[in-house]
Formats: C-alpha cells, structure tokens, sequence
C-alpha cells in the first residue's frame, strides 16, 4: 500500500493541511455523517455513468464494481455510526465537488474525460485525507479507514485510466487544470468542515 499511497502523494499538489486535520478530530461525528455521505454520492457518481454510456464495456465493468465497493462502504461507516450513538443525516454539500465540476465541458467526449478526471482526484484526495487521519485516531477507526486505503487508490487509478481511453490519449494538461483548482479548494478557509473542505475559519 506504501507505493500506493506515495503515487497518490505525488499525483496530488499539495497534502491536506494540519488545520484540517485538527478540525476533523474535533468534530469526528460530523466527518463520520460525511463520509457516508461522500460513500453514497460515489456509488450514485458510478451508476450515472454506467446509465448515460451502455456502450463502454471498461467503464460498464469498472464502475460496476466501484458502485458495489463504495455502498459496501457506505454500509461499514453506517454500522460504525450506529455503534457510537451517531445519528446519520442530511448535510448541505461541501463547496469542493461543486468546485471541481464547475470546469467539466458540456459535450463528449469532453466531459466524460473532466467527469473521470474529477472522479480520479476525489478518490487520490479521500485515500490521502483517511492515511493522514489514521495515526490519530482510535483503533477501530484507525483501523477502517487504513482498510479503505487499497479500494480508494484502485478507484483514483481505474478512473484516470478510462479518462485516458475516453480522451485516446494523455490526459495530463487537462489533469493540471483540475489539480490547481483542487488545491485551492483544499487550501482555502471554510465556514463548515466536512470530509472535503478546507480548514475551518
């Protein structure tokens, strides 16, 4: 997992800042209430795509068992909730999603390749974002989240290589687009914290 986790390091411009970090552990049932948030949007993410592309066998498989992987996720955090007394509900989105959607071309295969794109750094930045948390946290959460480290970095993989094959070829430029908007949203002061924000005002 060591060279897993040092490729996602060096696919993503910047670590999660120590701030974040403090602020998750101070508020760790709303991290936990938003993480099964984020399992559930992933799993709907896969789906969509499996419904609006019916001809891409790779993508068909791929998301397939990503979509089945994220709600089996979504599931584990539920039962974690339930054993710490913690109410699962709704939450206003994080501005980070929103952020990295906003360039995404409208027509193919443009957006398919920026969907991709935008999927491969949610999933490098949740597998930094559990390593970085994992040496702070109790056991049986520690333990969790370094379980989910193998599933997250296959899924960061599996979706920049069908953007590759959706774009029939280097995806590289468009990557470094996506990335300089991901690290301003990473690195900027938020009023909320969730999974995805910036560290809190």
């Amino acid at each position: 997992m060591t060279d897993a986790l040092q490729e996602i390091h060096q696919f993503l411009p910047c670590r999660t800042p120590q701030r974040w970090i403090e602020n998750a552990l101070d508020n760790q049932d709303l991290m936990l209430i938003d993480h099964a948030h984020c399992e559930k949007k992933a799993a709907s993410t896969a789906l969509s795509l499996m419904y609006r592309y019916v001809d891409n066998s790779d993508l068909l498989n791929k998301m397939s068992r990503l979509a089945r992987e994220e709600l089996r996720h979504f599931e584990q955090v539920l039962a974690i909730m339930k054993k710490r007394g913690v109410q699962y509900r709704h939450l206003t989105p994080a501005r980070y999603a929103a952020g990295l959607r906003e360039p995404v071309r409208g027509d193919d295969p443009g957006r398919l390749v920026d969907v991709l794109i935008v999927g491969a750094i949610i999933e490098a930045r949740s597998c930094e974002r559990f390593a970085a948390l994992a040496p702070f946290l109790d056991d049986g959460l520690a333990d969790f989240y370094r379980s989910l480290l193998k599933s997250e970095a296959r899924h960061y993989q599996d979706y920049l290589t069908l953007a590759e094959q959706a774009n029939g070829g280097p995806v590289a430029d468009r990557v470094a687009q996506f990335l300089a908007i991901e690290q301003q949203l990473v690195e900027t002061l938020d009023a909320e914290f969730r999974f995805h924000s910036g560290p809190l005002l």
